[in-house]
């Protein structure tokens, strides 16, 4: 079993609420320690708008939930009618499960029978909450915070050298086909993963002119090489696809695909590994002099490889259209990168302790 950060936080979260609520002498513990719980999140400024969300939360629920006391008293009936309106007053400001689930126990922790005067009774359960949910976000700030550059990175790393491994596979009709289709499914419940985490990685604010920019900058990579990665995956499927067609064609043109579809992929790795700084410096050839694939001669081997068959002509359409797309990106992401060095030099990505520029080349 794995313990993540955020099963720490919440830990540490309901550990320093209790103990406050000891020290200071509140009654309601047990109410700041369920708080925290709800409050712990992924990043610093979904911490932060969860904070005031459950703060207004808590203050509907609390201050409804005295008023209905006051006036109506505390049966069952009356209980779920509280409820009712609270979780439809949450849900007018859209506020989230999480911050609605606390509001409903700010109501329950108000109108529970008690022999302490009703406002006070409010005030300390209204306390205890509160208490909990500050005790969430101190340690959302201060306590392992996350670090979503490095994961991205890591990720995309990972993700893309699977799909180009089975890439090489596919292409050369050696891949198991059960196999494949569940590797696939994988990679895209990990692409849905990667996604979220550039989610959370561009909520993250940055306060200064002089960290912003770079941020921005960053983002725009990340999202091209995650858009490069998809379109790897979408040619992989089409492979996956038509791979019985590929396998009926002409023994040269298989060979002019696999030739070519090598180049795209050896420009991808090519790519990446400078973005992480882990190719030497090479002063005499570019990327675009080593790695150059001809996909727009490629495309049309591809179509004209049924020329004598009208029927089947186009049948490879498809896969051409696909690997055209990827192309495209992966210039697009060259291109980036590129401006990126020659324009931006002096930064850099925070992946690894010891840090390298993100294109080494001249």
């Amino acid at each position: 079993m794995k313990l993540g950060a955020r099963i720490l936080k919440t830990g540490f979260a309901i550990t320093i609420a209790l103990y406050i609520a000891d020290l200071i002498g509140l009654g309601a513990a047990t109410y700041a320690g369920i708080a925290a719980a709800f409050a712990i999140q992924p990043n610093i400024y979904r911490s932060f708008q969860t904070m005031l969300e459950q703060i207004y939360a808590n203050i509907f629920g609390v201050g409804i939930g005295a008023m209905v006391v006051f006036g109506l008293g505390n049966d069952p009936i009356v209980i779920g009618f509280t409820i009712i309106i609270v979780i439809a007053l949450c849900t007018y400001f859209k506020m989230n499960e999480n911050t609605i689930a606390l509001a409903i126990i700010a109501v329950l922790a108000v109108m529970e029978t008690t022999e302490m005067l009703l406002f006070h009774f409010a005030g300390v359960r209204f306390s205890a909450l509160t208490l909990g949910i500050l005790s969430a976000f101190m340690v959302n700030m201060l306590f392992l915070p996350p670090k979503y550059e490095l994961r991205l990175f890591k990720s995309i790393d990972q993700i893309t050298s699977d799909i180009l491994q089975w890439l090489r596979i596919s292409t050369r009709h050696l891949s198991d086909d059960p196999a494949l289709r569940t590797e696939i499914d994988r990679i895209e419940t990990e692409i849905r993963h990667i996604d979220h985490t550039y989610l959370l990685f561009s909520e993250e604010r940055m306060y200064f002119r002089k960290t912003r920019m770079p941020k921005m900058r960053k983002l725009i990579i990340f999202r091209q090489m995650i858009n490069t990665s998809k379109k790897s995956l979408a040619t992989l499927n089409a492979f996956h696809q038509y791979d019985d067609k590929v396998e009926n064609i002409p023994k040269e043109f298989q060979n002019v695909l696999v030739d070519e579809l090598d180049k795209i992929i050896y420009s991808h790795e090519r790519l990446l590994l400078s973005a992480m700084g882990k190719i030497k410096k090479n002063p005499t050839k570019s990327i675009e002099e080593i790695t150059d694939p001809d996909i727009p001669h490629l495309v049309e081997t591809l179509i004209h490889v049924y020329e004598q068959d009208d029927k089947d002509r186009l049948s490879l359409l498809p896969l051409a259209s696909r690997l055209m797309e990827y192309h495209k990106e992966i210039l697009h992401l060259q291109r980036i990168l590129n401006s990126y060095q020659r324009f931006h030099e002096h930064l850099d990505f925070n992946f690894k302790k010891k840090r390298r520029k993100i294109l080494p080349y001249p």
